[in-house]
């Protein structure tokens, strides 16, 4: 992750320094697929396993031989470039250890978008997290509810898209956020998360 973040960096300060802007993620991407395919970093994604779901930014394989689930994600979140999704990546690793993000490789996606793959442990859950306890859990962890659980913030990080189909009770008992986004902490957000998520755009 941290060359792939390099690469993306360089193409953010490059245009930043000409042009005086941030917004250049579709440049990124495009380098992105270039060193991936240079430093053997490219994956066909239907050496992922099998293909399972569609949410709003991943496409979800479920391993063959290994107890992962493989998520093309097509930074749907990333707004105008894209450190935030290298922010959040090592923000839900921080967060939520028990299902941390690892990043593989990049691919197409069935759009024939260029993808991160990203691999996460499978969680052999019992249920879908109620809300109430989404709630209790990212309380224990330092967040506080904003706009009647809307989101949650801890002064650093802002989390959305907390909800019980993001969160699974495992057998074990505990609590596993999957698949939520997390952003810097700015009052930006709530309006940047709006804009980008499909729940909002209908």
């Amino acid at each position: 992750m941290e060359q792939a973040e390099s690469v993306a960096r360089g193409v953010l300060e490059s245009i930043q320094a000409i042009a005086g802007t941030t917004d250049c993620k579709g440049v990124q991407i495009t380098q992105l697929a270039k060193w991936a395919k240079q430093h053997n970093c490219w994956i066909d994604n239907n050496k992922l396993g099998s293909y399972e779901d569609r949410g709003s930014e991943n496409e979800v394989y479920l391993s063959s031989d290994d107890n992962y689930v493989f998520k093309l994600n097509d930074f749907r979140y990333s707004d105008d470039n894209l450190s935030p999704f290298f922010e959040r990546i090592k923000a839900h690793n921080e967060y939520f250890p028990y299902c941390s993000y690892s990043l593989i490789g990049f691919s197409e996606n069935k759009s024939a978008k260029t993808c991160a793959v990203l691999r996460q442990p499978y969680i052999i859950a019992s249920r879908e997290a109620t809300e109430e306890e989404i709630d209790a859990e990212l309380i224990k962890i330092g967040f506080k509810p904003q706009m009647d659980g809307e989101y949650y913030t801890n002064g650093i990080h802002d989390i959305f898209d907390a909800s019980p189909n993001n969160v699974l009770v495992g057998i074990d008992g505990n609590l596993y956020f999957i698949d939520t986004i997390i952003y810097k902490s700015s009052n930006d957000n709530i309006g940047t998360y709006h804009n980008q998520s499909p729940k909002f755009s209908k």
